[in-house]
């Protein structure tokens, strides 16, 4: 991939294909994984880590903290853990988390427990409009503080609590204010306990596992609580990341819209919080079976097989939006490309506080294709037509700082429209470096020109 930014043009529709994938490594998992590591005792080795833009930014940071991170291979790293509360960096030293929001919101929790520490959180212009009012509520109650005071918005001051202490808390529908929690819960005096209604993605519960005296999790009928006992040994840890199942909704979405197409994408994580998308589609009549079913470390993962399938109109409900946040941009293409009226149950604070405001952005898509999407405080209907004359319909997407925005536009393109997407390479790359790669060994082609 070239350094520079550059445009895509996707316009030609993709004929039919039966071909096995891989998709990138989960995201989610590995900037874990790189923070918990950081945080133990001794050496964690990682393999088939994503090397992607988020990634790196997050790794960097870690470096600049005074954490030693080697390089073993392709992919595989070892992270030379400096325990609880060892962090350190200089006063208002820099830290820029590009597009992370995971690594933003993670890495500034480990930060407010830790013993002096003065540094200046920032990002990309996309993490800079991303309000952070949740994550400085939580990380003051451990007696961290943010500057300026009445400052939501990057970048931001942190000045770390220098006696932090375990609270109690109700945790809401993002996984990331949960992750931040316990891992702020960590190095904190006594026990914080986090009460959890609607179970989130749970990645970083399960590679805590590994360390049995710092977490106790009791599951009842209403609720999951989760304890972490403060000022604990963390043990270092191995583990091999799987494919990103966020990743692999793209291809799994382009399959079942195509004609006469069979997909196999190997290596998947299957971690029941995040394969909302799946059970949605299946709902809706998508032959998609999942077979060849390991499990490692707590983490479930398997190969999907997917045919192309005449889908009925989606019903997301409340129950399916936490367990397919990232995939409500791919969602909308799908509802477009059905006939009849998809309802889908959203979070809509929660999805405009994404890398871009995405139920704007992904209306003002399909409104360029012809397509009606109402939306009504948490209810969006879209009125999809698979018939929509599409020869003339030409999609201009932005530079949004956006990765699912653009993946998804892309994949309009491959179903006969034509998209042009600014800054592609710069947005995709940092979630999923290899997307074009993957699509091109599909049969899609696509243009690229230079910003």
């Amino acid at each position: 991939m070239p350094n520079t930014s550059y445009s895509v043009v996707s316009k030609n529709k993709i004929k039919s294909f039966n071909k096995t994938i891989f998709v990138d490594s989960d995201k989610s998992i590995s900037i874990r994984a790189f923070l918990i590591g950081s945080i133990s005792e001794g050496i964690s080795e990682i393999k088939n880590i994503l090397e992607s833009d988020d990634v790196f930014s997050t790794m960097n940071c870690l470096k600049k903290l005074g954490v030693k991170i080697k390089k073993n291979g392709k992919k595989n790293y070892s992270i030379y853990g400096k325990g609880l509360g060892s962090l350190y960096a200089k006063k208002n030293t820099k830290l820029n988390l590009g597009n992370s929001g995971t690594g933003l919101r993670l890495l500034s929790s480990i930060i407010a427990t830790t013993p002096n520490i003065e540094v200046v959180l920032t990002g990309d212009q996309s993490l800079r409009k991303r309000n952070m009012s949740k994550l400085i509520s939580l990380l003051n109650e451990f007696g961290a503080e943010f500057y300026p005071k009445s400052k939501v918005f990057l970048p931001l001051k942190i000045i770390s609590s220098d006696m932090p202490i375990g609270i109690k808390f109700n945790s809401g529908v993002s996984s990331q204010i949960k992750s931040a929690c316990i891992l702020s819960g960590l190095n904190s005096f006594g026990k914080t306990t986090i009460i959890e209604k609607i179970r989130s993605r749970d990645h970083l519960e399960k590679m805590l596992l590994n360390s049995s005296n710092v977490i106790k999790i009791k599951n009842s009928k209403n609720n999951r609580e989760i304890k972490i006992i403060g000022k604990s040994h963390l043990e270092p840890f191995r583990i091999k990341i799987p494919g990103d199942p966020s990743s692999a909704a793209f291809f799994v979405a382009l399959t079942l819209l195509a004609k006469n197409s069979s997909l196999k994408i190997k290596n998947v994580g299957l971690n029941p919080t995040r394969i909302g998308f799946l059970d949605i589609m299946k709902n809706a009549g998508g032959r998609i079976q999942i077979k060849n079913i390991k499990n490692k470390k707590g983490e479930p993962f398997g190969d999907i097989y997917i045919k192309s399938s005449k889908l009925k109109p989606l019903r997301v409900t409340k129950k399916f939006y936490v367990r397919c946040v990232d995939e409500f941009p791919i969602i909308f293409v799908i509802s477009s490309m059905i006939h009849g009226v998809s309802i889908l149950e959203v979070d809509a604070e929660n999805l405009k506080n994404k890398e871009s405001d995405r139920i704007i952005e992904m209306k003002k898509i399909l409104k360029q294709i012809g397509i009606k999407c109402i939306v009504k405080n948490n209810k969006i209907k879209i009125y999809g037509n698979p018939n929509v004359k599409n020869l003339d319909k030409k999609i201009n997407v932005p530079n949004l700082h956006d990765h699912r925005i653009c993946m998804s536009s892309f994949m309009l393109g491959l179903l006969g429209f034509k998209a042009v997407i600014k800054s592609f390479n710069t947005q995709v790359n940092s979630s999923s470096p290899n997307f074009l790669r993957i699509v091109r060994s599909l049969g899609a082609k696509y243009e690229i020109k230079k910003n």
